[in-house]
């Protein structure tokens, strides 16, 4: 079955996972929300979260990436960012608009990146009232639609923020680079004295 612009496939793709597999295809750990291990065969290009309370604000991993060992196994072949119903979604890099529409009820955008390679990098948004049409071009930080209520995927309100290349799904979070991955609030300390001089 091929893969569907969510890039889910088979009917478990929200389902739990009881370990992932490594590139050996040898059962490992479950990995708990939270940065992932850098994947080589991503590029660092992203520049802003999907969603979040501000410019660089980094959104809580609900539901971290849980890579199934077959094609049709179980696993979570995204991650899931907390976000309120209507918040604005952003494209995290630049790229053009592979689909926007709905998919099994729900709303769905997927983003394939500028210069990441052939085929390139497809990154997926749901659920999402999409404000965008298929082949648009979009900058990083581009609203792409607002988030739709919660659905059976999660319990509140989430943003499932997916990564393809071709069929094969990859660790969303792999995009974010370290300055923004580990990036805190910005925080403006007082100026406790006027420079004389």
């Amino acid at each position: 079955m091929p893969a569907d612009p969510t890039g889910a496939t088979g009917s478990s793709g929200s389902s739990e996972s009881s370990g992932s597999s490594g590139s050996s295809g040898q059962p490992s750990a479950p990995r708990s929300p939270g940065p992932p291990g850098v994947d080589p065969s991503v590029p660092a290009v992203g520049r802003v979260w999907p969603v979040g309370a501000g410019p660089g604000a980094r959104p809580a991993v609900l539901r971290g990436w849980e890579p199934p060992a077959t094609a049709y196994a179980r696993g979570h072949r995204g991650v899931d960012l907390e976000a309120a119903p209507g918040a604005p979604v952003r494209a995290v890099a630049p790229g053009r608009v592979s689909f926007a529409g709905r998919v099994a009820g729900r709303g769905v955008v997927s983003v394939e990146l500028a210069g990441t390679g052939d085929p390139p990098l497809r990154t997926t948004y749901g659920p999402v009232r999409a404000a965008v049409r298929k082949g648009d071009e979009v900058a990083a930080g581009d609203v792409l639609g607002a988030l739709e209520p919660a659905g059976p995927h999660c319990l509140a309100a989430c943003l499932h923020w997916g990564l393809l290349r071709g069929a094969t799904y990859l660790d969303p979070l792999s995009l974010v680079p370290p300055w923004l991955l580990d990036r805190g609030p910005s925080r403006l300390l007082p100026v406790l004295a006027a420079p004389t001089g």
